[in-house]
């Protein structure tokens, strides 16, 4: 969160009182939405936690989500180099845009933005018909089983990449990624914890 030491240094006399945000998801890294705020806006962000902006169509601070309930709360707020731009990195509660999709600039999806959505569908099998896909099924086939082809397509990427054969290794490795996410969610994972390890083990 912004420190002492950064507000003062924010250039509120650059941006005309009005300063822009974007609006980032904490973990998949899809920009949401892009607003302005004043410093009323900003203070309120950082005293109730969820994204306050000051909306020049209604002339008045606007908290997202305040009809809604789609909020957007608070993880980070980091100025740019210049100290007139802000970041802001947010837990969306539901859909940002008011059109119900995830972001205000859909359909543009990153790779590793679809990664995270692509964790979420799978996340949503775990308790589907076991009948209704095949991820279903393995959730249903029991932590053996899921590990088991973890196991299997591992060794399936390893000897794709001896016979130097790229179509067939990047296959592979998608069989392997998919089946490592599968089980991840059986054991109440997600990528986040993966990376989270990542970045302490390469501090």
């Amino acid at each position: 969160m912004l420190i002492d030491q950064q507000l003062t240094q924010l250039d509120w006399d650059k941006t005309q009182g009005m300063m822009p945000v974007i609006v980032q998801h904490n973990v998949s890294g899809e920009v949401l939405m892009h607003g302005y705020m004043n410093q009323p806006a900003l203070e309120k962000t950082l005293a109730e936690g969820n994204v306050t902006f000051f909306s020049r169509t209604k002339n008045r601070l606007w908290t997202k989500g305040e009809t809604s309930g789609n909020f957007l709360q608070v993880v980070s707020i980091t100025p740019d180099c210049d100290n007139d731009t802000l970041l802001v990195l947010a837990n969306p509660i539901g859909p940002t845009c008011h059109l119900g999709t995830s972001s205000c600039f859909s359909p543009a999806v990153a790779e590793w933005t679809f990664l995270y959505q692509l964790e979420q569908l799978l996340a949503s099998r775990k308790s589907a018909d076991p009948e209704s896909s095949y991820t279903a099924r393995l959730y249903a086939s029991g932590t053996k089983r899921i590990a088991q082809k973890v196991g299997e397509e591992g060794v399936e990427t390893a000897l794709a990449a001896t016979v130097n054969d790229r179509h067939e290794l990047t296959n592979e490795a998608s069989d392997l990624i998919y089946h490592l996410m599968v089980l991840l969610q059986d054991q109440n994972l997600d990528f986040s914890s993966v990376i989270n390890n990542l970045r302490a083990r390469h501090q």
